[in-house]
């Protein structure tokens, strides 16, 4: 199959594909359409940005629109079941882009707003939802969602599902759900005790895998800078400066919600533009942080392994690892996030002594392959030396009200700011500690030198690509 013609979708889906400029369906949707067309459940291992979403959304719009039945109150045709609250959205979009032009109603339930808002949207039935576990199971136990009718069920992202700790919601919902269904369930790794959870909600699954487990997208340069605790945050602000123009979007992963907003305050008190996202933010938060980052108002956003899941930005062209997460799969979900439709992209991890050289072991053991090592900076420590340093805490306030002082200007003016510096924050420790000086000078060099390393240029076109339509599409469904 060469495009999307040749699934045989509705004229309608056809048509909001060929808006969408799809042209060339990808592995995973060459491979599930087909599948699901016949009504087969599936179990896809596939990594983020392969273009699973539209493999599970066409088939089932295609199907929900050949069936059109009047909708009971407080029910759903079709459930989708996403981790957070970003991939909820996200997944929600694809179905409104690819069945706009379908009399097909789409809703999203999950936490951080109102839930009065979602019950008063569920009261007429809707055809999809999709939702997160949590805020699903606290509908159901009002009374505000009947899951009864539901025809078609997906679970995506089931590894991070587990990692979230929503296995007793997912176990309770799947003895609600009725046993006559189609099941979708996909996720980039298949543990043990992902495929135990995959049989507990597919009959004679069909199996699909686009890529070996746990290996990293190809157009993905990988490198790894050795540094200590205390100058990552100086190491960051400097590799910022220095990329410029030559990065579109930089995607920064921290292991704690309050090291995400150390990192951006840094970042601003630098005067990069940078936003956090992670669960401490308000989804009206949420949403503007993404939203400025998508326009490119902010090129840099600071997230969290769980905030980040949904983050599906066309052109982030850097990906760094400020802290390495201590779950190898964890790096191949971040590193996913670059490298996407066809372009390429760079993956940059700052590493320092102690835990994180375990990390990095279990990582490349995991990967099969060893992160190039790249030198610091130029002039790594007399730059780092003039960025903005906390001062004495004077005012009895905190986080952005403290005061700071900055390092002397171009102009030999000082001015104050945000909370920056290159130095260690509470409750980091350095791991080794200092490394001597004669062991630092060799990685003194310009940090730009290596260009391929340090930049990625698009290349292929392609990635998540659609066609035109086919006025057909018939009925194609057995055994549901």
């Amino acid at each position: 199959m060469t495009d999307f013609l040749q699934f045989g979708l509705g004229e309608r889906i056809e048509k909001a594909l060929t808006d969408a400029n799809y042209t060339v369906p990808t592995p995973i949707q060459r491979q599930a359409i087909p599948i699901l067309m016949k009504g087969h459940d599936l179990l896809g291992i596939a990594q983020t940005g392969t273009g699973k979403t539209a493999a599970f959304a066409l088939p089932s719009l295609d199907y929900l629109s050949q069936t059109y039945k009047p909708l009971k109150g407080r029910t759903s045709r079709m459930l989708v079941l996403a981790p957070t609250r970003e991939l909820a959205s996200q997944i929600a979009e694809s179905f409104r882009t690819y069945g706009k032009y379908l009399r097909l109603t789409i809703s999203t339930a999950f936490g951080g707003v109102p839930i009065g808002r979602q019950i008063r949207a569920l009261q007429r039935g809707v055809d999809i939802l999709v939702a997160t576990p949590g805020r699903l199971i606290d509908l159901v136990d009002q009374s505000a969602l009947d899951l009864s009718q539901v025809e078609l069920f997906v679970l995506d992202e089931a590894d991070q599902m587990l990692d979230l700790g929503f296995i007793h919601a997912l176990r309770r919902i799947v003895r609600i759900l009725p046993k006559k269904r189609q099941s979708l369930f996909f996720s980039a790794t298949m543990p043990p005790a992902i495929a135990e959870l995959a049989g507990q909600f597919l009959t004679d699954p069909q199996k699909v895998e686009v890529k070996p487990q746990a290996t990293t997208a190809e157009r993905v340069a990988q490198h790894v800078i050795h540094v200590n605790a205390s100058e990552k945050q100086a190491l960051l602000t400097i590799m910022l400066q220095d990329l410029g123009a030559e990065m579109d979007r930089g995607l920064v992963f921290s292991r704690t919600k309050h090291g995400a907003d150390r990192v951006v305050r840094h970042l601003k008190g630098a005067g990069i533009a940078a936003e956090a996202i992670h669960g401490n933010k308000s989804q009206p938060q949420r949403e503007r942080a993404l939203g400025l980052f998508r326009s490119g108002e902010v090129k840099i956003l600071v997230a969290t392994d769980i905030a980040a899941r949904g983050i599906d930005v066309p052109g982030v062209s850097h990906v760094f690892n400020f802290e390495l997460p201590n779950v190898p799969e964890q790096y191949v979900h971040r590193i996913g996030r670059t490298a996407r439709a066809g372009r390429e992209g760079i993956a940059i991890a700052l590493v320092s002594d102690g835990d994180e050289r375990t990390y990095l072991r279990d990582i490349e053991r995991l990967i099969r392959q060893k992160l190039e090592p790249m030198p610091l900076p130029e002039n790594f420590l007399t730059r780092a030396a003039a960025l903005a340093k906390p001062v004495a805490r004077t005012d009895g306030k905190s986080g952005d009200q403290r005061g700071f002082s900055h390092g002397e200007r171009r102009d030999g003016r000082r001015d104050g700011g945000h909370r920056g510096g290159p130095g260690g924050h509470r409750g980091e420790r350095s791991g080794g500690g200092e490394r001597r000086e004669g062991d630092r000078e060799g990685q003194r060099r310009h940090f730009g030198a290596p260009k391929p390393k340090y930049s990625a240029k698009p290349t292929h076109g392609g990635g998540n690509s659609g066609s035109r339509g086919n006025p057909g599409g018939g009925q194609r469904r057995q055994g549901r």
